[in-house]
């Protein structure tokens, strides 16, 4: 029998138009997964004139997206891009490197990937 680990902690702290984001996924983020995270970035947006966003995102046990998880991924980048000030992948996995490059694409912000979590945070912070 095979079994798959799945957990994701969402953590959003807010000050005034400041707002930070940290992430951690365990195994493949699911679409389900996104049916949580955006309505919690939906609502921590709301009524924050001019929202600055820093997002740090712990993918050391990240193993990717499902497909449609993929495509929420996008979408939630689409609809929300411009408000992300910066974004830290802290991760030990090359995909994850190359996913911060195209990230950066779709945002208005710097997307940085680190492999030493507290270089991503000093980074957020600077």
């Amino acid at each position: 029998m095979t079994s798959f680990r799945h957990e994701l902690s969402i953590g959003i702290e807010t000050a005034d138009a400041d707002i930070f984001l940290s992430l951690k996924a365990v195994g493949k983020l699911t679409h389900e997964d996104y049916q949580t995270i955006t309505p919690m970035i939906d609502a921590a947006l709301e009524g924050v004139k001019e929202p600055r966003v820093k997002v740090l995102i712990d993918g050391t046990e990240l193993e990717g997206w499902e497909p449609r998880a993929a495509w929420d991924d996008f979408r939630l980048g689409l609809k929300h891009g411009n408000v992300f000030d910066k974004i830290a992948i802290y991760g030990n996995k090359n995909w994850q490197q190359i996913t911060a490059r195209v990230g950066s694409w779709f945002i208005s912000g710097e997307v940085r990937y680190f492999e030493n979590m507290d270089e991503a945070i000093s980074w957020l912070q600077a």
